[in-house]
């Protein structure tokens, strides 16, 4: 495989022709994992499948045509994100057009003229994975790889609707790190970066129910969300997650509480509501961080509707 490319490139091939197909295939064979269909049903449900990087499609299949396999191909959520390339024998202004405004990036003539057809499908594959780098950066916190604070706003209302319409309960952790700024002060920050990101991983490794996930909210805070959870399992996910961090044994000699780093956490969960939202979920986990941290840290308090939104 070519070194500019990803190892895990995946090139799906929908075409009637099988010896096109196979063509196409040995042209690509160094490009990463081949897959094929030889109709359009078959099409669509193997892009559904395997969510391939790259889809190149034949314009003249019957008795479903190119346009209108590239036309659901794009308004699937599963789909939509894959690079699509006509394979056609048109050559004309019409047809590029038409290639054009069903959604795909670009077109490959017949007969097939192997160096253009790797030409155009590398640089399709590396347009594709530097855009699904750059998203995944402007999803991630750089220190720790932990989600970001932007996209914990967008995927906790996108869960709180969810779980709306199902009336079903949506949990929330709000962590921080017990006196992080005299371990800064200390131990430099540089020695705090790689705690932050020690904790992060260990928030990160206990938190494995599906749906779960885990942000660095700013700072030495961090913030969990627990979709379908009760309100037994949120206790023990708080207390196991306070002895994940003292398990660590990162020195903190400055500490008020240990020798070593340990974490505070508020805790909250309700069956979300129309008349509510996703900030007040938010809200109440830290008023109970502030209960955790008033009644000594080193611990997890639950959401009480007698907290306070005074914040320490």
């Amino acid at each position: 495989m070519p070194a500019y490319l990803p190892k895990d490139s995946t090139i799906l091939i929908i075409d009637d022709d099988v010896n096109l197909i196979r063509m196409l295939s040995h042209i690509l064979k160094d490009f990463g994992q081949i897959l094929f269909a030889v109709n359009g049903d078959q099409g669509l449900q193997s892009a559904r499948e395997h969510k391939p990087d790259l889809i190149l499609l034949d314009v003249g299949m019957l008795p479903m045509d190119g346009y209108e396999v590239c036309r659901r191909l794009k308004n699937d959520d599963a789909t939509s994100k894959s690079a699509i390339i006509f394979v056609t024998a048109n050559t004309g202004m019409e047809t590029e057009i038409a290639c054009l405004n069903a959604g795909a990036v670009d077109f490959i003539t017949k007969p097939l003229n192997p160096p253009v057809v790797q030409a155009r499908v590398r640089t399709h594959l590396r347009l594709k994975h530097d855009s699904a780098e750059l998203q995944r950066l402007a999803q991630h916190d750089a220190l720790t790889g932990l989600y970001n604070r932007r996209f914990f706003d967008k995927a906790l209302e996108a869960e709180y609707s969810r779980l709306q319409r199902h009336q079903l309960p949506l949990g929330i952790a709000l962590v921080d790190i017990d006196c992080f700024k005299k371990y800064n002060d200390h131990y430099g920050h540089l020695a705090g970066d790689s705690a932050l990101k020690a904790v992060a991983h260990a928030i990160e490794a206990a938190t494995k129910r599906p749906g779960e996930f885990v942000a660095r909210y700013g700072g030495e805070e961090f913030v969990v969300v627990l979709p379908q959870i009760d309100e037994q399992t949120l206790k023990q996910y708080g207390q196991m997650i306070c002895e994940e961090i003292r398990a660590l044994k990162i020195p903190h000699s400055t500490s008020e509480i240990d020798q070593h780093i340990t974490i505070s956490i508020g805790l909250t969960h309700v069956i979300p509501t129309i008349d509510s939202s996703p900030q007040v979920l938010v809200d109440q986990a830290d008023q109970a961080l502030y209960r955790a941290k008033t009644l000594g840290r080193d611990r997890y308090e639950i959401f009480s509707p007698q907290d306070h939104s005074k914040s320490p």
